[in-house]
This record gives C-alpha cells, sequence and structure tokens, in this order.
C-alpha cells in the first residue's frame, strides 16, 4: 500500500503562507503571558522551599552562624535587572511613537544591563562565605538564584535577537515589500513570503518580551526581598 508523499518540491507556499501579521503578533503576546505563568509557579517551588523549611529547620538546621547572603552584591543585581526592564518598556514607548533609533538605544543598554546583572551574579557566589551543602537557607538559596540566572540569560538572548532584528531591518518601513521570500525564515529557497510584512513583527516581538522581562524583573524583587531582607 502506498502513501503519498508528505512533502514535494512543487509544493505551492502561497496556500500555507502569508498570514497576516496581527495573527503572529497575537501569538507571541499569548506566548509571553503563558511563559509567565509557567515561571510563575516554576519559582513558586522556591518560595515554598524558603518557608516551608524555614518552620522546620531550626538554629544552626535552617541558616548556621556565617550563613547570611550579602546584601550588597544582590541589591546590585536586581537593580541592574531592574533598570533593564524599565529601559525596554520605554523602549516599547519609543517604538510605538515611530523613534526606533531611541528605542534600538534603550534596547542596547539593557542587555548590557542584564549581561552585567548576570556577570555580577557569577562573581556574588563566589563571594558568599558558604556553599549550597551549609544549612537550608544555603539550599534554598543556591537553587534560587542559580534558575533566576538562567531564566535572565534565555531572557537576555531574546532581547538580543529582537535587536539584531531590528538592526538588521532598520531601513525598512512597515508595510514595505523589500523583505525577499523566505527572508524572515532564512530560507532562500521558498517561493512565497513567510508572513505579510514581517518587519511589523518586530513591534509583536517587543511587546511580548517587555511583557515577560518585566514580570520576571517582578520575581528577582520577590527574590531579593525573600533571600535578602527576611
Amino acid at each position: 500500500m502506498s502513501s503519498a508523499p508528505l512533502a514535494q518540491e512543487s509544493t505551492d507556499y502561497a496556500v500555507v503562507e502569508g498570514e497576516p501579521p496581527e495573527l503572529l503578533g497575537r501569538n507571541l503576546v499569548a506566548a509571553a503571558h503563558l511563559l509567565a505563568s509557567a515561571t510563575a509557579f516554576f519559582f513558586l517551588s522556591f518560595v515554598f522551599a524558603y518557608f516551608y523549611l524555614r518552620s522546620l529547620a531550626s538554629g544552626a538546621m535552617w541558616k548556621p552562624r556565617g550563613v547570611d547572603a550579602s546584601i550588597a552584591w544582590g541589591t546590585v543585581v536586581t537593580a541592574c535587572v531592574a533598570v533593564s526592564a524599565i529601559l525596554v518598556q520605554r523602549g516599547l514607548a519609543d517604538h510605538r511613537a515611530g523613534r526606533r533609533p531611541e528605542w534600538r538605544r534603550k534596547g542596547l543598554a539593557a542587555l548590557l544591563l542584564g549581561a552585567a546583572a548576570l556577570v555580577l551574579q557569577a562573581i556574588a557566589w563566589t563571594q558568599q562565605s558558604f556553599g549550597p551543602s551549609d544549612g537550608g537557607f544555603a539550599s534554598v538559596y543556591f537553587g534560587w538564584t542559580a534558575f533566576l540566572f538562567l531564566f535572565v540569560l534565555g531572557t537576555m538572548v531574546w532581547l538580543e535577537m529582537v535587536l539584531a532584528t531590528s538592526y538588521r531591518y532598520r531601513g525598512f518601513a512597515a508595510g514595505t515589500t523589500e523583505v525577499a521570500p523566505g527572508e524572515a525564515s532564512g530560507d532562500p529557497y521558498r517561493s512565497g513570503a513567510d508572513i505579510r510584512d514581517p518587519v511589523s513583527l518586530i513591534r509583536a516581538e517587543l511587546e511580548a518580551l517587555s511583557f515577560y522581562w518585566a514580570f520576571l524583573a517582578g520575581i528577582v524583587v520577590l527574590t531579593w526581598i525573600v533571600l535578602y531582607l527576611l
């Protein structure tokens, strides 16, 4: 029993492509909300671990003498993340107002601040006077900040990609027809456009990114309060 091939070289891309950019834009924003929800549930486990272990363990079992996270390092890292998120929000406002160069400058500054937060967090780990096996607090501290490091790193990669796309098409205006078929997907062999007006998707990506980065910055602030102030 023979079956028809799933794909052929003569496939008419016009049948499956040419989506309106508004559709993918809404999908990106919805995906950012879903990602934020998943992130909240992920870090809720560390909040639970902190208060649960704190309530069970007493004295040296929870936080032995000398096991105190540096407030200075934590504050600097949190400040970098918070300012970076604010810059992305301001950059989105610039993009909406048509001030594209201003958005790119703010986006680049936000990327540098996010990268600085990652470097400072890595240095902060080496400056602590305790290790992950020195009590319940130490275990929660290193686990929580390590996974937060990975989430911030992934968000910075996302920001870098949005910035790179914006710089690449900085000479194109929304509604342009200069983008070649397959340009957005990197497939030069496509005979039809991936999506109508792909340049307009930069705005949608930036809106999704700004929402998620602000949300993640809120988690960083919560982390700072729980691990350094309580």
